[in-house]
């Protein structure tokens, strides 16, 4: 037998009662896991682009990095020949507090929507 219910502190089940039993406690902590997992970075969207007209190449770019709940946080990083900036703004719901420039609003969008594209 593979002793697929066997733990360290655990018997090996006597009877169809006591697999349903394990089986329950099982599920109970998959359960756990996947909302606790729920919080962590599930979702990535990256638009890349050339938002100064002197510049050659996207070298900038916006990155959403959402959880399973569309919360999570948008980067920008905006290149140019004089040096880079970087900005961070909250993201909840699949939405800001701040504004959003086009940019940002599309890899949030590209992150939801890879998601669910995904899930089918």
């Amino acid at each position: 037998m593979f002793n697929l219910f066997k733990n360290k502190k655990d018997k090996e089940p006597k009877d169809l009662k006591e697999v349903l039993k394990q089986f329950e406690e099982l599920k109970k902590k998959v359960e756990k896991i996947s909302q606790g997992s729920k919080a962590s970075v599930q979702k990535v969207g990256i638009i890349r682009y050339n938002p100064f007209s002197n510049v050659g190449g996207d070298q900038s770019f916006s990155i959403a990095l959402l959880d399973g709940n569309n919360n999570g946080v948008v980067i920008t990083s905006l290149f140019s020949r004089e040096g880079n900036r970087v900005y961070g703004k909250a993201v909840k719901n699949g939405q800001s507090e701040y504004s959003l420039s086009g940019e940002e609003k599309k890899a949030i969008e590209k992150a939801k929507y890879d998601q669910r594209k995904e899930e089918k």
